[in-house]
């Protein structure tokens, strides 16, 4: 099982200047199952969050023309892309790879339930959230993408063979942002509770 994750796939995060989705990823350790508890890391000051619709690969496949890419996934739930902030900017100063910051143990949640495509109101218009603590900071839908699922599961494919159960993390709208030990994190898809995180 691999967790792909989508970045820039918004406007408002720098997206609009990229011509092709731009995508990185994490092992399957990142994993964070169950509404388990995430333990802050020892190695970041700057934890924060990242939300994101998670698309759940359901065939095996590779080099998928767009057209087709819509039967390689039934599912889609919710997700967050835990980001070690102040250890990416130390990256990037060095221009050196993004593992340290975004594929350590557990960095990775996921809705204990996803939801069938075919359920949806409209998967092209599938609405989520984020919440801190009970207030909203993070709020996006799949309509705003530069790169929709399609898309995103053909670019992918053309690199990377996709199996049965790989997830794929379709990117975060504006509003990411930092986490502390005792914060509680609730994601929802069409304002329904999905998935909950606390910080210890």
């Amino acid at each position: 099982m691999k967790i792909i994750c989508i970045g820039y796939n918004y406007p408002e995060r720098g997206g609009e200047r990229a011509g092709a989705p731009f995508f990185f990823m994490k092992p399957d350790t990142a994993l964070l199952r169950n509404n388990q508890p995430l333990y802050y890391p020892k190695f970041t000051q700057d934890l924060q969050h990242e939300v994101a619709l998670v698309l759940r690969i359901c065939r095996h496949g590779r080099s998928i023309g767009e057209r087709f890419a819509h039967r390689y996934y039934a599912e889609v739930g919710v997700g967050v892309d835990f980001t070690a902030r102040d250890v990416q900017r130390e990256c990037r100063q060095k221009g050196l790879p993004w593992e340290a910051c975004k594929s350590f143990d557990y960095s990775a949640p996921v809705s204990p339930q996803l939801v069938e495509v075919s359920a949806l109101r409209d998967a092209a218009d599938v609405r989520f959230s984020l919440e801190l603590n009970g207030k909203a900071v993070q709020q996006g839908s799949s309509s705003e993408m530069i790169f929709g699922f399609d898309r995103i599961v053909s670019y992918v494919s053309g690199y990377v063979t996709l199996s049965m159960g790989d997830l794929i993390f379709t990117g975060t709208p504006p509003g990411s942002g930092a986490v502390k030990i005792g914060d509680t994190l609730v994601a929802k898809i069409e304002g329904a509770p999905m998935l909950t995180v606390k910080i210890k």
